[in-house]
């Protein structure tokens, strides 16, 4: 239901009549202000230490606070069809993110040309006044109502999900990770970048020469870092295994590689990193507007996966997700269809799973399909079908029926949503964690953090 506002015209309007309005100020308020006004100052921005004193400010821009006064008078007294012809403000004090803030405006005088004063001003909610001032408007004539429908909304591209997770991980000691092959410089660039925010102590492994050619590339010194020279990528592979059992290492990340090469000796039968569980790979992604962390699942190892691995799969990431601190994740297992369709053997799948969780075949999380991707996340698409589940619309992991399926979800919510995705494997001894050269450094740090969290939860 959308908010409809209405008017006070002219010659209703009285001397002494007020109105006012409460804003909380957060941060998202900064950065669309920053964007809308073009000031990039880094004292209004959130993330940004803007005097050098170690830590961000977040102060609200004076302009933005006056900007509440215009709420109000264009929102409530007079209301729709009014025009500022001026206004002043003294700022008397400082708000910032966290803040809430109340605009209030008084009538003081009318003219006979239409012009309305007013005495304006804004305050903290403990009475602090932090603006003041008077404004001149041009009244609105006759009555008006306005009903905000058809004003678009706002999402801001920030992944403050992330932003959490490396808080988390930093505080944790770097997580020894064997690097196979950071031979390119993204690749190289991905681990030391894990490296200078203390989430991974790289090793690194592969041809000297080429990893050697890629930190120059990157005009970075890679001396202090351990570096095993080993050319041949399935030998490189293999020796990065080693290390884990050696007890050297407790994490894999893939390199300048093949996917197939690295986890060919992940799951050696014989020197591998083989648990009685199968391999499953889990995007954790950053989503902006969306109010949790989003998990994907499997998109880059099962191809087609049975049920008993669809177990597997579902289990891995109920385990992934509590690591990161979701209590009791709830699972939607997806299908084209919310409804169980013998033609639809993903419905199938998903039928059984949910009753397997029941059974205690699966544990620590809610799981229930089959769901179809609108109301597996959007709560009012569930409730319009009718379905009646603690999972449906509040889905926070989406297990999807195939390879194909899960990757092009994961995929368009990247390049199309503007989520920042990371991942890593799981299902091994140690955490694998697999970049892409697509990934830019938020995504790269996010696996890395990911990887860390997953493992010191395990330990």
């Amino acid at each position: 239901m959308q908010p409809i506002f209405k008017n006070t015209p002219f010659d209703a309007l009285e001397i002494g009549m007020s109105a006012e309005n409460t804003r909380l100020c957060v941060a998202d308020d900064l950065f669309v202000f920053a964007h809308a006004s073009g000031n990039l100052n880094p004292l209004h921005l959130p993330n940004e230490d803007g005097d050098g004193d170690g830590k961000p400010e977040a102060i609200a821009p004076s302009a933005w606070i006056g900007t509440l006064i215009s709420s109000v008078l264009g929102n409530t007294l007079p209301g729709p069809g009014t025009l500022y012809k001026s206004q002043n403000l003294r700022f008397l004090g400082r708000a910032h993110a966290g803040d809430t803030l109340i605009a209030k405006v008084r009538v003081t005088a009318k003219s006979d040309n239409g012009d309305v004063h007013f005495d304006t001003w804004v305050e903290r909610d403990d009475g602090t006044v932090i603006a003041q001032g008077d404004a001149v408007v041009v009244a609105p004539k006759t009555s008006q109502s306005f009903e905000a429908d058809d004003v678009p909304g706002l999402t801001v591209q920030r992944h403050v999900h992330f932003d959490r997770l490396l808080e988390r991980a930093e505080h944790l000691p770097p997580l020894p990770t064997a690097v196979v092959a950071p031979e390119k410089a993204d690749a190289l660039a991905g681990a030391l970048l894990g490296s200078d925010h203390t989430l991974i102590t790289p090793i690194l492994i592969g041809d000297r020469a080429k990893i050697q050619a890629a930190a120059d590339e990157l005009n970075i010194d890679i001396s202090a870092f351990e570096l095993i020279h080993e050319p041949d990528h399935a030998r490189a592979a293999t020796r990065a295994v080693a290390l884990v059992h050696e007890g050297r290492a407790r994490a894999v990340m893939k390199g300048h590689l093949h996917t197939d090469d690295l986890l060919r000796a992940v799951i050696n039968k014989e020197t591998g990193l083989r648990t009685g569980r199968r391999l499953s790979h889990v995007f954790v992604m950053d989503v902006p507007g969306l109010s949790h962390l989003l998990f994907i699942t499997d998109a880059a190892i099962n191809i087609a996966p049975d049920l008993k691995t669809k177990v597997d799969i579902t289990q891995n990431a109920i385990d992934l997700a509590i690591s990161l601190g979701v209590e009791q994740p709830k699972v939607g297992i997806l299908s084209a269809v919310e409804t169980v369709n013998p033609n639809i053997p993903s419905t199938l799948d998903a039928a059984a799973l949910s009753k397997m969780a029941d059974r205690g075949q699966i544990t620590g999380g809610l799981v229930d399909g089959p769901l179809a991707m609108d109301n597996a996340v959007d709560l009012e698409a569930a409730m319009t079908k009718g379905i009646k589940s603690l999972v449906a619309g509040r889905a926070e992991i989406l297990v999807a029926p195939n390879l194909e399926s899960g990757n092009m979800i994961a995929k368009q919510l990247t390049f199309i949503a503007h989520a920042e995705a990371g991942g890593i494997v799981i299902g091994a001894q140690v955490p694998v964690i697999l970049t892409s050269r697509a990934d830019d450094d938020k995504a790269r740090l996010a696996s890395c953090a990911v990887a860390a969290l997953y493992a010191a939860a395990q330990s």
